[in-house]
């Protein structure tokens, strides 16, 4: 998935776990479910002071679900990297089958926090100091945070006024600890990053009301 690393791209690698896609309807998962799971408060990061001008700005509910060390670079970001950048993804899978491949040590793929569709519940699968995989290009894994969304490019279903919300209120939080100016030239989508093969989240994105409501 890395550039130092060949292997099959993002995407491909998120359909290939056993039985994803097979769930119907806006699948998703509740906190209960997840600290059920051994999901848990998000570690204490992000109660640090943030960066930016509007360094108040706070992080919406979030739940520790670890991704496994196999799938990530542990660094000291921002004091190793400069975070410039958001990244917006959709999973093309559902919640549970997404947080499943994180987890799998093989797939060498994760994103920072994930976002389910039915309800806006988020998911911290790395530490927002360590450097996900999630770009596929290895510059902007290190300069980015990746936000996953639960759903498919081509089901605008999936994108909900709550996970709108939900993102957009965990986009505000991040650009004000690391003074990332609240425009698109900042907050891309994953089919932007250069080099991209993907085309996430796609055209039903509605770009104009997810970059108001990060501004709101």
């Amino acid at each position: 998935m890395e550039a130092h690393t060949p292997t099959p791209s993002r995407r491909a690698l998120l359909r290939s776990g056993a039985g994803l896609g097979a769930a119907l309807g806006l699948a998703t998962i509740s906190a209960s479910t997840a600290q059920a799971a051994g999901a848990r408060r998000a570690p204490g990061e992000r109660s640090a002071p943030g960066a930016g001008t509007r360094a108040s700005a706070a992080y919406p509910p979030t739940h520790w679900i670890p991704a496994s060390t196999s799938n990530y670079t542990v660094s000291s970001r921002p004091t190793s990297y400069r975070v410039d950048f958001v990244v917006i993804h959709v999973t093309q899978e559902t919640f549970p089958d997404a947080r499943k491949i994180f987890q799998d040590p093989a797939k060498k793929v994760s994103a920072h926090y994930m976002v389910a569709s039915a309800d806006g519940y988020i998911g911290q699968f790395v530490r927002e100091k360590d450097v996900a995989w999630h770009a596929g290009n290895w510059d902007y894994n290190t300069r980015s945070i990746g936000i996953e969304h639960e759903g498919w490019v081509d089901k605008p279903e999936y994108f909900t006024d709550a996970m709108y919300a939900s993102s957009a209120a965990l986009t505000a939080a991040v650009c004000a600890r690391y003074g990332i100016p609240r425009t698109r030239e900042h907050i891309i989508a994953h089919s932007e990053v250069p080099g991209a093969t993907h085309t996430d989240p796609g055209r039903l994105w509605d770009w104009d009301r997810y970059i108001a409501l990060v501004n709101s």
